[in-house]
């Protein structure tokens, strides 16, 4: 495991992002909680059992872990993007399964799901971190001195 700027800067982007909404959750009104618990229970049915309060802050405390993890500079960087991965994939399903954030082909944003529509850059990211070559081995060859 060595050091690669790429990820680098992937993980440092993403972790920072990530770790400052899950700070922002900590204190989250019980209205937004609300709002929150309901557009995640529409893409994911199991979440419907949780109390929305309990919900947020879970969601707060996963999103503090993940951001955090993505800026440990120890943890490989696979590793981490599979955490991001599967938090990318639930953004995403919210995003798709949501009503009037996508238009009729259920891809493209509507003017309201715009600011969703873009964590799809974090599945970009999670791919990245997961399937990238890590740190580039460099040979050196040996130039052979001439005779004297």
């Amino acid at each position: 495991m060595g050091f690669n700027i790429a990820n680098a800067a992937l993980r440092l982007v993403s972790g920072a992002y990530i770790l400052n909404s899950g700070i922002g959750k900590l204190r989250l009104p019980a209205e937004s909680a609300q709002g929150l618990h309901s557009m995640t229970a529409n893409a994911i049915p199991q979440v419907e059992k949780l109390e929305p309060a309990v919900f947020g802050k879970a969601v707060a405390v996963g999103e503090i872990g993940l951001g955090a993890a993505l800026l440990t500079p120890f943890l490989p960087s696979r590793l981490v993007g599979l955490g991001l991965g599967a938090f990318a994939a639930g953004l995403v399903a919210v995003y798709l399964k949501t009503p009037g954030l996508t238009e009729s082909d259920g891809i493209r944003p509507t003017a309201n799901g715009g600011a969703m529509a873009k964590d799809f850059w974090l599945a970009g990211i999670a791919a990245a971190l997961v399937f990238g070559r890590g740190k580039a081995k460099t040979k050196i060859k040996e130039v052979a001195k001439p005779a004297k």
